[in-house]
């Protein structure tokens, strides 16, 4: 039985000792009059080629892109589900992206089954294993342990137990557990039983003079762990199963422990004890915490329905101060094993200790953030709370509970019986000191690499709230400062490209972090001599050997050309088609123009004029390799350099009155 409790539990029970990812950011459009120049928009020719009904995994992956970064999350998801459908092997990153674009259309069951799946490709990705819970602990302690922070002990602590602070109704001190007072010894430990007592702290941040809480709370038996209603009227805390005068013990000869409610006099002390209905002598209910508007009381207990040795329990606080049906938070919070002293802050975190999850030793605090947000949105039988340990200087390879912070004041308290204490138990407290983080970062073009002076480089919450924007310089660099242990995103922007972000999470202490935002152009210029192949990233219009029947996967890329024809009416191509260098000279040069006019028909069928199409095979006469036949030895090649040579070019010859000098 840990140390920490037996001052509070007769014998041998070991019992109690602790976002949608939304985003706001909006891709300029293209000014109308845009088109009144020669550019050509990928996106929308991908989207009329799929329209179409072709389907590629390129295709299909950088439409869904030119969406998603658009914001348009019903689209994107539209489309990732489509490439999803191809059950090719992508990058695990695509599934993550159509997870999250299912999230902003409010499809979570599908969102969570794709996080799911994401996590199954990428099991040490970061954002994958919150979703699950799941976490290489070891690591993760060392992430958000801070070495630099020094705990105090605190000046008040004695030789006995103290543990367990939460602030006084006025907020100029903390009421713990001690047991300090006196009179009998608890036959357990031979030191007397807890009291509560309450110490007031100066401005200079110095403890005054210690002394027992006022009222009727503090017994010849064990009181610990107190919790106040907004108002101050009303205060909630553990005691042994003594009430009225009556102390009762359960079959087996235990005392359990009990909440009770004192209400506060007009001269400010505690009286009116009343037991809490829930109570009962068969298990324990112990160390309540109350949230910021009063709603919800948060303990731990060991009632019918609890997983472990001991669970946190949330209530609710009713209109008339009546408390309702306590619920189980859920096997994403408790375990077989113990948690207990729970504790909600301002913000809705739920800080809690527990032996039941990987740790330093003995009870880890670890937290829970926006716990009390999330359950009242959901329940904990249909969410999965993520939990974290706070790693060091809270946690240690000794018990570790009672834990407190004021998130205004950055103060923070806990309760550890580690070594080196006054006593048993000791309170600790520490100030947790300012942590910014510098990011920094280029942004680039993603096939060049190339510099991209005056994109636009724009910082968001977690939530997807816009923090601030910066547009960059000549050497297109940026730099943010920003809070530690924040989750980030940010996102490079510039007309015609499409959009390129990183979603990240600062560390708990300072590092270097530098960020390198790559943008995938969009729009390109187009002009006489320029092939369309390249401007749009038109791998190669492959042919299969001996052949020069159009391939389903040469359909889909000439879609594209057909796509661009259509827009620009006064263009005009020569398609160039290339053999590899096995077969005849003569044999070859045929077959390369019957692919050529294959191609060539091809474009007519779907409503290209012939006066716009010119095509001629050059057999193999322009090998882009060095597969030769003239070599006297080709079997080094393999078949896929071959085909590299069988292919296709489309070389615009004339444009808008202007034409290609090489023709």
């Amino acid at each position: 039985m840990k140390k920490t409790f037996r001052y509070l539990i007769i014998t041998s029970i070991a019992f109690f000792s602790v976002a949608i990812y939304a985003q706001k950011g909006k891709i300029q459009s293209v000014q109308d009059d845009y088109r009144d120049f020669a550019y050509v928009k990928t996106s929308e020719v991908l989207l009329e080629v799929a329209n179409k009904g072709y389907r590629s995994v390129d295709l299909l992956q950088k439409l869904a892109n030119s969406f998603y970064f658009q914001n348009k999350m019903e689209e994107a998801a539209k489309w990732y589900g489509e490439l999803m459908a191809l059950n090719e092997v992508i990058d695990p990153e695509y599934y993550f992206r159509y997870a999250m674009a299912l999230k902003g259309s409010k499809n979570y069951d599908a969102s969570n089954e794709w996080m799911k799946k994401f996590n199954d490709l990428k099991p040490d990705d970061l954002r994958g294993r919150a979703f699950m819970s799941k976490v290489d602990y070891k690591s993760d302690i060392e992430a958000v342990s801070r070495d630099d922070i020094q705990p105090n002990n605190l000046e008040f602590n004695t030789e006995y137990s103290d543990f367990g602070t939460s602030p006084t109704v006025d907020g100029n001190g903390i009421v713990f557990a001690s047991s300090r007072g006196g009179g009998r010894k608890y036959r357990w430990n031979e030191q007397p039983y807890l009291d509560l007592f309450t110490v007031k702290k100066s401005v200079e941040g110095n403890y005054g003079e210690v002394s027992e809480i006022g009222g009727d709370v503090n017994t010849k038996y064990h009181e610990s762990s107190v919790a106040y209603s907004p108002d101050g009227m009303y205060m909630y805390f553990t005691r042994n199963n003594y009430y009225n005068l009556r102390y009762k013990e359960d079959d087996t000869g235990i005392n359990r422990l009990q909440l009770y409610r004192a209400t506060r006099s007009e001269d400010g002390d505690w009286e009116n004890i009343q037991s809490i209905h829930f109570n009962g002598e068969d298990y324990s209910v112990a160390h309540p915490t109350i949230t910021l508007d009063g709603k919800k009381l948060y303990f731990a207990s060991d009632m019918p329905g609890t997983y472990g040795m001991s669970d946190i329990f949330v209530v609710d606080i009713n209109e008339d101060g009546t408390l309702g049906e306590p619920e189980n938070l859920g096997t994403s919070i408790n375990t077989e094993g113990q948690e207990t002293f729970p504790f909600v802050n301002t913000s809705g975190d739920l800080y809690y200790s527990s032996g039941g999850f990987p740790g330093l030793g003995g009870l880890d605090v670890f937290v829970s953030r926006e716990l009390d947000q999330n359950y009242r949105n959901s329940s904990p039988n249909n969410f999965n709370f993520t939990i974290q340990n706070v790693g060091k200087p809270v946690n240690s390879a000794a018990d570790d509970f009672g834990y407190y912070e004021n998130v205004v004041t950055k103060e923070v308290y806990f309760s550890s019986n580690r070594e080196g204490g006054k006593g048993s138990d000791d309170i600790y407290s520490f100030i947790e000191p300012e942590c910014t983080q510098l990011v920094t970062g280029t942004v680039k073009d993603k096939d060049s690499f190339e510099l991209i002076p005056g994109a636009v480089v724009v910082l968001y919450n977690e939530t997807g709230e816009e923090l601030e924007r910066k547009t960059v310089g000549q050497e297109a660099t940026f730099e943010f400062d920003l809070e530690c242990d924040k989750e980030y995103l940010i996102r490079g922007e510039k007309e015609t490209y499409i959009s390129d972000e990183k979603r990240f999470t600062t560390p708990s202490k300072k590092q270097d972090l530098e960020i390198e935002l790559l943008l995938d152009k969009d729009e390109q210029q187009v002009n006489p001599c320029d092939d369309l192949a390249k401007i749009l990233d038109i791998p190669i219009i492959y042919f299969d050997f001996d052949k020069s029947n159009i391939r389903y996967d040469a359909e889909i890329e000439l879609q594209k050309v057909i796509a661009v024809l259509n827009q620009y009416p006064t263009m005009t191509i020569d398609i160039r088609s290339h053999t590899d260098c096995r077969g005849t000279d003569i044999y070859n040069e045929k077959l390369s123009d019957r692919r050529a006019q294959s191609t060539r028909n091809y474009l007519i069928k779907n409503d290209i004029t012939d006066d716009r199409l010119t095509a001629k095979g050059y057999g193999e006469y322009r090998l882009v390799n060095d597969c030769g036949c003239e070599q006297t030895d080709t079997s080094s090649c393999s078949e896929e350099e071959h085909q590299e040579n069988r292919r296709s070019e489309f070389i615009i010859t004339s444009f808008k009155g202007e034409k290609c000098p090489e023709n």
